[in-house]
């Protein structure tokens, strides 16, 4: 589990292919901290770190992750390059405070950046509407490419999220452009509600 309080973000320096899976390898200054077997979500997607330095020739201040092709399908990963900026977070740990709101790491889709806004030192984004709009709900919780935000408007066709000058600043959002491909985590109770309100039995 996460918050969607992204720690730092990291720089992508190589990318392999191997069958359907993908292996990233990301520079960050919490690389030393990481193992093997642990959780660390980039870009808002739950993976497993699977080498440290010094397995695979990794260099110092490295690490090693795979995300196999439902992955790639689903979230924004597949179009990394070396050079790429993630947003990263380590998984959480029993007892640490939810400064976000909580999180699985379990992308559900991708929405497109329809706009960028400067408002008098924060800014505006606006997005498409997923196709399981009835997810999204004015004032309820978001989780963007990571990072745990608030539904400002919810409009017909778009909606827009309004973003503090320090998430801007230490998030991938800095340089997130109109058009640019964006993971979506929707709010895992507003999730399961909606499963069982569409598979509960009507009453005769």
């Amino acid at each position: 589990m996460f918050t969607g309080i992204v720690q730092e973000t990291g720089e992508v320096v190589e990318v392999a292919e191997h069958g359907t899976n993908r292996d990233l390898v990301v520079r960050a200054a919490m690389a030393p901290q990481l193992r093997v077997d642990q959780s660390v979500a980039h870009n808002g997607v739950c993976l497993t770190v699977v080498a440290v330095p010094p397995a695979g020739g990794l260099s110092a201040g490295c690490f090693r992750v795979t995300a196999v092709e439902e992955t790639l399908q689903r979230s924004n990963l597949g179009l990394l390059r070396a050079g790429s900026v993630v947003n990263l977070e380590r998984s959480m740990r029993l007892g640490d405070p939810v400064d976000g709101h909580l999180v699985q790491g379990h992308v559900d889709t991708q929405v497109r950046c329809l706009g960028v806004e400067e408002r008098g030192g924060s800014w505006w984004f606006t997005f498409t509407l997923p196709a399981q709009v009835e997810l999204l709900v004015e004032k309820g919780s978001i989780c963007l490419n990571g990072v745990s935000l608030t539904i400002a408007t919810l409009g017909a066709d778009s909606f827009g999220v309004a973003v503090i000058p320090y998430t801007f600043d230490h998030t991938t959002f800095r340089t997130m452009r109109p058009g640019d491909a964006v993971n979506v985590e929707f709010d895992v109770l507003g999730k399961y509600v909606a499963r069982m309100l569409a598979t509960r039995t009507p009453t005769p």
